[in-house]
């Protein structure tokens, strides 16, 4: 069994995906082709934004959403203390500080009551000055939004939504990814819409900003590639990973995103008698399950548990096995003085188990039988 299965993926969809890339091939297009521009735009009004900006991968994204808010030196970012590193690493790469936050110990994302309490606590320090909110939509369910939006404005703060794990999830119908004054994608393999090598996209209805965007992407350009009015980097996404992605946004528009709610549905119903901590859907809340995350009882061999699930053929994996503010990078700074007890428990406690949309029910019931054998 795979964890993510891939090969799966690609083998139902692998007549328009090969043909595709031999497209882009036969035209010899492979930077900036028109995939490129035709992606962005079906992105664009699947999000329900004006513009999309395509880039290299989904910490680029990020990272160039804070430089078009000239985000640096002296100035603080919120971010989950419970996600990948990615999420914190961009905001000391532009100069400025990360102050981590604890999350919701059942939808793993930003706590919007732990959010207020630090940054009333920042304002009062007067070290800082707290400029953006980084909400990231962890394992595919989208933050509460609505809370943390009013949050933001109650303070004067940006909003910037990482949607790596979220594409395709939805709060009362608005989809993921419309949500931020700047929203971010990813694109990596194994995210919820993946292409086959790195891939990222930017979402703003801000035109100034969808600009500067383009601009920071590459190179810094004014009114072509060698009028460099800016200092930026090198960060587009190459026409062959365009043209696979769109032909997995058919599917994923389709059919995978009700089918992969249909495997949690299923995870659901064949766990719920056992000692597991299930992941949590709020009403109105739909996730695209890039991860279906449970919390083991406490005092679980972790290890020896997953040592023996993947004898059985089951893999699983950890995310995240360590809070953001003791990664050895934060070490020493203030950005690592965090209070964040939910993160500190969960981060010894979480599995994720295999999921796909192609997961079949027989795959899910060997899961299930399995895992309840061990525990």
């Amino acid at each position: 069994m795979e964890f993510r299965d891939l090969k799966k993926q690609y083998q139902v969809l692998k007549t328009a995906i090969d043909s595709s890339i031999q497209e882009v091939c036969a035209r010899a297009a492979f930077i900036g082709g028109s995939n490129v521009k035709e992606l962005e735009r079906e992105l664009a009004e699947y999000v329900g934004v004006k513009h999309c900006v395509s880039c290299a991968n989904g910490t680029d994204a990020l990272q160039l959403a804070l430089m078009a808010w000239g985000i640096g030196k002296g100035d603080l970012v919120f971010v989950p203390d419970f996600t990948y590193f990615s999420s914190g690493e961009v905001v000391s790469a532009v100069g400025a500080a990360p102050c981590f936050v604890d999350v919701d110990r059942r939808s793993y994302d930003l706590d919007p009551s732990r959010l207020e309490e630090a940054i009333r606590k920042v304002i009062a320090e007067g070290k800082y000055a707290p400029k953006a909110v980084i909400a990231v939509d962890l394992f595919g369910l989208p933050a509460d939004m609505p809370a943390i939006r009013a949050i933001c404005d109650k303070y004067g703060l940006l909003l910037l939504e990482d949607g790596a794990q979220g594409f395709g999830g939805a709060i009362n119908g608005r989809r993921t990814c419309s949500f931020g004054d700047i929203s971010t994608t990813s694109f990596f393999p194994a995210k919820p819409l993946g292409c086959y090598g790195d891939g990222g996209a930017i979402f703003t209805d801000n035109d100034e900003w969808a600009e500067l965007l383009r601009s920071y992407a590459v190179h810094g350009k004014g009114s072509s590639k060698y009028d460099n009015i800016r200092i930026g980097m090198n960060s587009r996404l190459d026409t062959v990973q365009a043209a696979v992605l769109q032909e997995k946004f058919k599917a994923f528009k389709e059919y995978e995103v009700d089918d992969v709610n249909k495997v949690a549905a299923c995870y659901d119903e064949l766990l719920r008698d056992t000692p597991l901590v299930l992941p949590e859907v709020k009403e109105g809340f739909l996730s695209s399950w890039a991860q279906y995350t449970v919390q083991l009882p406490k005092g679980t061999d972790r290890a020896a548990l997953q040592a023996a699930l993947r004898e059985r053929g089951i893999p699983t994996m950890i995310y995240y096995i360590k809070p953001m503010h003791i990664q050895g990078a934060f070490h020493g700074t203030d950005s690592a003085e965090a209070d964040c007890p939910v993160t500190d428990e969960i981060c010894d406690t979480v599995l994720s188990l295999p999921m796909d949309p192609y997961k079949t029910e027989e795959d899910l019931k060997h899961v299930a039988e399995e895992l309840k054998k061990l525990l």
